[in-house]
């Protein structure tokens, strides 16, 4: 039977769910994958488990087969040249005075091309700082412009809740995230609470987005006038995980009560129109 296996291409990069297919693997052993950017070697980063009866029946590309030593070699002597693209790069960059960000650099295993990643906020003209790269490593170079949130899938680092960043780790594709999300959750505007490490709004907004939204047709919404168990009020605050309200009754008390103890609801009180003399 087939396992599941957790393959890494980096020492820090994300981790990726492989079929073992009929290879007893354990942790530690590098393997041959094909992927979409074409054949690359990584290492079992986990040990292999069977799938389980209630995980989603998604796809899973096979393990190719087990790496041979020449390719390993191949593999480091791939790691070292990107280094040195990096390296190179960077100080050019520097000296001709670029508009872009380097985040990484990648050398494809079959040796075609070394793809060289950065940001920048406009379009740069490059033309000049590939033709030093390809002047000094006699390979084919690939400028790819890539957006913040990416770098930081990329580059990974510990979100403000002190784990690892969410796209770093296990997020395949960006959703959308809007800052209506963030009012929705009653969380402070302030873009340094609700920000990720690229600067823009955290990924994990969206997380809970829609039981907020299921929640929000239910509770009755602030202002409104419910009468409970504990007496009549005005609804001051939802608490939308705990499914309770907190009432500033009549009496000026404020309390705390689930949806079980209400009794009804009440329009609000309509303040007297004032007569307009003639």
């Amino acid at each position: 039977m087939s396992k599941i296996v957790g393959v890494r291409f980096k020492h820090d990069g994300k981790t990726q769910e492989f079929d073992s297919g009929h290879f007893v693997l354990k942790r530690g052993d590098k393997v041959m994958v094909i992927t979409e950017e074409g054949p690359a070697i990584g290492y079992v980063c986990t040990e292999p488990r069977v799938r389980s009866g209630k995980a989603p029946k998604r796809p899973l590309k096979k393990v190719f087969r087990l790496a041979t030593e020449e390719e390993v070699e191949r593999y480091e002597r791939g790691v070292e040249l990107e280094r040195k693209v990096y390296a190179f790069c960077y100080q050019k960059i520097r000296e001709r005075s670029l508009p872009m960000r380097l985040v990484c650099v990648e050398r494809r295993f079959d040796g075609s091309k070394v793809v060289v990643y950065f940001t920048a906020d406009g379009r740069v003209d490059f033309r000049q700082l590939v033709k030093d790269l390809v002047g000094k490593f006699r390979t084919r170079i690939e400028m790819r412009q890539i957006g913040v949130r990416h770098q930081a899938k990329m580059v990974g680092g510990l979100g403000p809740c002190g784990r690892a960043l969410c796209c770093a780790t296990f997020l395949n594709t960006f959703a959308p995230v809007t800052i209506k999300m963030a009012k929705q959750q009653n969380l402070s505007l302030n873009p340094s609470k609700i920000s990720g490490m690229c600067g823009r709004l955290m990924c994990c907004l969206t997380y809970e987005h829609r039981y907020y939204e299921k929640m929000k047709d239910h509770l009755p919404k602030t202002g409104k006038r419910v009468v409970s168990k504990l007496g009549e009020g005005k609804v001051i605050r939802q608490n939308v995980l705990k499914e309770t309200l907190t009432l500033q009754l009549d009496s000026g008390e404020e309390v705390e009560v689930g949806l079980s103890d209400l009794l009804q609801q009440r329009p609000a009180r309509k303040k007297p129109s004032k007569k307009k003399r003639g």
